[in-house]
């Protein structure tokens, strides 16, 4: 059995076992984020769906208002001046087949890749490198487009994929410890309103089954579902 740090032993005492309020399980949140460097704040998501089928998968992408806190190393694979496009518009790295053979030699330095939809069956040649790693570009998640100017500056200010894992859960970053509770409430309540609009049409029955939120390395929190949907949030 793994053994429990005597930091983490005393950040569990904190937290009781109940759901908390939104606003409170946040606070909480960022009183428990003591570690050495700059937490994230995560939430874990159990659904009521079952992802083997294909009308229970769930997998898209909510715009933070608050912005994730991280910088987003965008690379982009278009062909003549698309990728001039791309490079004006702000990714850190941007090419053709060149690129392509980079990825293939292990090369990715990058956090999100975006395609051009007639560069796609190039960039399936690296499928099986880019998938496992969660890179692979695709319509549904906003990254094949023609569009990208503004797939670029989303992307940078806070948009993210997401998707429910094979046992229906869903861990997805809302930002950093270090912002306030209000602004993680914002991202949180943006993300709980993108998952309940996208809710897959063969779940049946209770959708939301828990919600939890932790920082990077400290203890999970639960959090009232249901008033975290009643909540109605001012994003500005």
């Amino acid at each position: 059995m793994k053994k429990i740090s005597r930091r983490l032993q005393a950040l569990n005492e904190l937290v009781e076992d109940r759901p908390y309020e939104p606003t409170e399980a946040l606070e909480l949140l960022k009183k428990t984020a003591t570690a050495k460097f700059p937490e994230s704040a995560e939430a874990h998501i159990r659904l009521g769906i079952d992802p083997k089928y294909t009308d229970q998968q769930l997998r898209t992408t909510v715009a933070l208002p608050k912005g994730t806190g991280q910088l987003v190393r965008v690379a982009v694979i278009a062909r003549g001046e698309k990728v001039a496009e791309a490079t004006n518009a702000g990714a850190d790295i941007a090419g053709s087949e060149e690129l392509i053979d980079d990825i293939q030699k292990g090369s990715i330095d990058f956090d999100l890749l975006i395609a051009t939809p007639d560069m796609m069956p190039q960039v399936a040649k690296v499928g099986r490198i880019l998938g496992p790693r969660g890179l692979m570009p695709s319509p549904k998640a906003g990254t094949v487009t023609f569009d990208l100017a503004q797939a670029i500056a989303e992307f940078k200010a806070g948009k993210l994929e997401f998707r429910a894992d094979k046992t229906g859960i869903v861990h997805v970053m809302f930002g950093k410890a270090s912002f306030t509770a209000a602004d993680l409430l914002v991202n949180l309540k943006a993300l709980q309103d993108t998952i309940d609009r996208n809710r897959p049409s063969g779940a049946k029955g209770r959708y939301w089954r828990s919600l939890y939120v932790s920082s990077t390395m400290g203890p999970s929190i639960e959090v009232e579902i249901n008033t975290l949907r009643d909540l109605k949030v001012d994003v500005a």
